[in-house]
């Protein structure tokens, strides 16, 4: 198990959440945002797959070579504690070990299907919420994390 994160980690992350709010979320934003998180892997040389819906469509999915169908399924469980809590998958993950819990032991849901690791960020429209969902997976989950905030923030720059 990791370090339970501190009150401050928390509420970094409670910030992300604050300020990478989008006007509008259109099928073009959802292009251009993965297009970038494809971008920035690319540079990087590393091994992911990206992931971004509005609601139950999915708008973008890319899968960098090293990749493996197993980063879907992460996908999918990391976007479904999106969709449950509207926040993101770190955030949520990061509550239940400041309490000295874990989300698998605590949350009461299915751990085939939520996984509150990082990589999964809420799409949130100011005056709507949440509508979808942007994810990563193929990283330690602080660096999925990291890669998709980085790539929200330049988007919405």
């Amino acid at each position: 198990m990791t370090k339970a994160p501190t009150t401050d980690e928390v509420r970094t992350l409670e910030e992300h959440e604050r300020r990478l709010v989008f006007d509008t979320f259109s099928n073009d934003d959802a292009w251009e945002l993965g297009s970038r998180l494809v971008a920035l892997a690319r540079e990087r040389d590393v091994a992911v797959t990206i992931g971004i819906r509005r609601g139950a469509q999915r708008l973008f999915h890319y899968a960098l070579p090293g990749t493996s169908a197993d980063n879907d399924v992460w996908i999918a469980r990391k976007s479904a504690v999106v969709e449950h809590y509207g926040e993101s998958s770190f955030l949520v993950g990061a509550r239940f070990r400041a309490k000295g819990r874990t989300f698998e032991d605590s949350s009461r849901l299915d751990t085939d299907r939520f996984a509150a690791h990082g990589g999964a960020f809420p799409v949130r429209v100011r005056g709507t919420g949440v509508v979808g969902v942007v994810a990563v997976s193929g990283l330690p989950q602080a660096e999925d994390h990291a890669l998709v905030v980085e790539a929200v923030r330049c988007h919405l720059a």
